[in-house]
Parts: C-alpha cells; sequence; structure tokens
C-alpha cells in the first residue's frame, strides 16, 4: 500500500506545484521586488544565462531541502513530496527553457497538440514586456492562446481591466 500513497502523494505534489508556480510567477516575479530578478526575462536578449535563472536556484534549494528534511526525518510522504517538487522542476526546465525559450542544444517547436498550447500561451504572456497587463503565468497548465488573445486585445484597447 505504501508505493501507492507515495505515488499520489508525488503526483499530488507535481500538480500542486503548478498552482505554486502561478502564484509566484503573478505575484512575486511580477511583483515590485521580485520584477528585479523576472524583468531580463521579458526583455530581448542573446544571453546565455538570465538573472531571472536565479528562481529555478531557488527552486532547487527548496527541492534539496525537501530531500534532505525526508533523510532526516525518515517520513516517506516528505519524500514523496521532493520527488514531485523535483520532477515538478524537471518538467519546468525541459518545457519553458527547452521547448518555449529554446535554450537547450535542441530546436524543436511543435506544430500542433498541447505542447503546442503550451508554446503559444507563454509567447502570449511574453507578449507584456511590463511588470503589469501579462496573461498566463503557469508554466504547465496552458490556458487556451485564443482567450489569452482576447484578453490581451481587450486591454490594449481599454474594454477591460
Amino acid at each position: 500500500m505504501l508505493p501507492l500513497w507515495f505515488t499520489l502523494t508525488a503526483v499530488a505534489a507535481f500538480i500542486a506545484m503548478e498552482g505554486v508556480a502561478w502564484w509566484t510567477h503573478r505575484y512575486i516575479m511580477h511583483g515590485r521586488l521580485g520584477w528585479i530578478w523576472h524583468r531580463d526575462h521579458h526583455e530581448p536578449h542573446d544571453k546565455t544565462f538570465e538573472i531571472n535563472d536565479l528562481y529555478s536556484v531557488v527552486g532547487a534549494v527548496v527541492g534539496t531541502g525537501l530531500f534532505v528534511l525526508a533523510w532526516l526525518t525518515g517520513l516517506w510522504w516528505v519524500r514523496a513530496i521532493a520527488v514531485g517538487v523535483t520532477a515538478y522542476g524537471l518538467v519546468y526546465a525541459f518545457v519553458h527553457d527547452g521547448l518555449v525559450h529554446q535554450r537547450w542544444p535542441f530546436h524543436w517547436m511543435p506544430r500542433n497538440g498541447y505542447a503546442r498550447r503550451l508554446v503559444q500561451a507563454h509567447k502570449l504572456h511574453h507578449a507584456v514586456r511590463t511588470r503589469k497587463g501579462a496573461v498566463s503565468f503557469g508554466f504547465v497548465f496552458a490556458p487556451d492562446p485564443h482567450r489569452l488573445n482576447a484578453i490581451l486585445k481587450s486591454r490594449r484597447t481599454g474594454e477591460a481591466r
């Protein structure tokens, strides 16, 4: 029974991380202080590294801290949460840095399907280069790009705030 609960807990942690990532992206990275690290990610550049990459370092420290806590306490559920958080971080690295921003040695742009939807949603997020007014703050679960585009258009024309 424990392997089932371990797996369910890890999967729940992975799914919960999208909410944590959305909230962090919306209110910290696009917040007054967090924008200091995140701003360069919204500006055109040809750098290999961005100040924004420090957020990934923070995430890695949190994930490592959870594994250390699991080792110190021997609690299986803490280890399961650490696995879910780390898995999310790996998926984030491949999806956000690799697929969306093409920062890996491989370059692949999906023509359709969910991967294409992820790319489109994140590109619409980057259509706004300021701290305010952006859409689509998630990283793995992407909203409908047509809806996001409509929101951006309505904001440009002043129909909605």
